[in-house]
């Protein structure tokens, strides 16, 4: 899994976790523009604080991490976002998307002993 913080930092809780968990269809045609621009808009939007993704071709887990539900609903409300939603029954056979308060965060980076 690969998670990456927009400030190299994890932030302090309460935020907010979007958890999207997808089956891809057998037509992709599209979904990897689509995909690459949707990263790009959604680091830029107020609130966003980083993501975490786990992936392989059939599909995969990514959890989006927002400041608040305020921040959460106007990425929901973009055009460009709300044209890949239209889409994603196309590129996907299954998805399960949920919308998570996240009250604690901790961090372990052990490190490999000899």
């Amino acid at each position: 899994m690969i998670t990456t913080w927009k400030t190299h930092t994890p932030p302090a809780a309460p935020f907010y976790a979007v958890i999207f968990i997808s089956k891809k269809s057998n037509d992709l045609d599209g979904y990897e523009e689509m995909d690459s621009r949707m990263m790009e808009m959604a680091q830029q939007q107020p609130g966003y604080l980083g993501y975490s993704s786990v992936s392989k071709p059939e599909g995969g887990i990514f959890i989006s991490y927002w400041k608040d539900e305020s921040s959460i609903d106007n990425w929901r409300k973009n055009m460009d976002h709300r044209e890949a939603k239209a889409d994603a029954k196309t590129w996907y056979s299954y998805y399960h998307s949920m919308i998570s308060r996240v009250e604690s965060s901790n961090i372990f980076e052990g490190q490999i002993l000899p």
